[in-house]
């Protein structure tokens, strides 16, 4: 991966992208192995990562603050991530930066403002309670990164985006509160009205179980969210993109 793209995404599976901008790369909620409690990947692991000069942390759930993975990339390299997520990062000895939605971090000289989100972003159900945040990634293009979210009243401000990077499934066969649909994925590109729409969070991970049974259908929601997208904002470019492949913003 070349370190010197002006403005590129390269979508790495589940809520992971590599975002490379003027010459800074970050990497948002770093989930990189093949197997995670009762999930197993579909697809190979993603190719080794060239250095980055940030993690951008959406919340705290395990398959968003992945231990494991995190240890798998520079341990110089801060985390940014809502505030009261550090502590997870304790015995991992890195480098934090904690923040609450509206505030703002300089990291690799792009501005990172949080964002709020619509989803429960504590460690575990009876965990202490923990806001969880999306990103707006400011340099020569502007992307948001969603993280996990539902449907949420301010999504309408979030306005003259070059990328959007939207959550539009799970990992299970049925979503919860707090989670986009490819509809509702849809409506929300249809608010806001970015450039540029990748679908994330779809068809990377499925129950060690299901495996057979979902690989068929791994592609369905990502099919589903460019349809609704089609039609309810016809404007947008919309990217389905596999894991390891890239999106040049222009």
């Amino acid at each position: 991966m070349d370190r010197d793209a002006r403005a590129r995404l390269t979508w790495l599976g589940h809520a992971t992208v590599l975002v490379e901008l003027d010459g800074a790369v970050l990497l948002t909620d770093p989930l990189l192995r093949r197997r995670v409690a009762h999930l197993r990947r579909l697809g190979p692991s993603p190719r080794p990562l060239p250095r980055v000069d940030a993690v951008l942390v959406s919340h705290l759930h395990l398959d968003h603050l992945d231990l494991p993975s995190l240890a798998l990339l520079d341990p110089a390299a801060p985390v940014v991530l809502p505030r009261g997520g550090a502590r997870v990062l304790r015995r991992a000895g890195r480098p934090a930066i904690e923040l609450v939605a509206g505030e703002t971090v300089e990291v690799g000289g792009l501005r990172v403002r949080a964002t709020p989100v619509a989803h429960d972003g504590r460690r575990s159900p009876l965990g202490r309670p923990v806001e969880a945040l999306g990103y707006a990634i400011d340099g020569c293009r502007r992307v948001w990164f969603a993280g996990d979210t539902g449907r949420f009243g301010a999504m309408a401000a979030l306005t003259g985006l070059d990328a959007a990077l939207l959550p539009i499934w799970g990992w299970g066969p049925r979503l919860g509160a707090g989670h986009l649909g490819p509809r509702e994925a849809a409506e929300a590109v249809a608010l806001m009205r970015p450039r540029l729409a990748i679908p994330i969070h779809w068809g990377t991970y499925v129950r060690i179980d299901r495996v057979r049974r979902d690989r068929a259908a791994a592609w369905q929601p990502a099919r589903a969210f460019a349809a609704h997208a089609a039609q309810l904002a016809p404007g947008v470019d919309v990217r389905v993109l596999a894991p390891g492949e890239s999106a040049e913003l222009r």
